[in-house]
């Protein structure tokens, strides 16, 4: 009979089954990602921005709170940047 401890007490079955559930769990991963690219590629084909795309998903994932600062401060920066710079003040020498 085999012991799978080792001499600090260290169970080798279980770190396998841990160490093979991870791995399993990087494949899906990997998978998943497969899949989405195809996603974002068909959406291209059909003439859809994907970067837009991407940026409904992020802001689906803030809370309405968020969002509606994440759309005030995108407004607030917008219009100062269309804004016109003020002229230099002439110094008195």
């Amino acid at each position: 009979m085999t012991d799978t401890t080792d001499t600090i007490g260290v169970a080798g079955d279980r770190i396998r089954s841990i160490i093979e559930r991870v791995e399993k769990v990087e494949e899906e991963i990997k998978d998943l990602m497969e899949a989405k690219k195809e996603i974002f590629l068909e959406a291209k084909s059909e003439g859809l921005d994907v970067k837009i795309l991407k940026e409904i998903l992020k802001l689906r994932k803030l809370d309405q709170d968020e969002r509606d600062e994440h759309e005030t401060l995108l407004e607030v920066y917008l219009r100062a940047m269309d804004a016109p710079t003020p002229a230099p003040v002439a110094q008195a020498a």
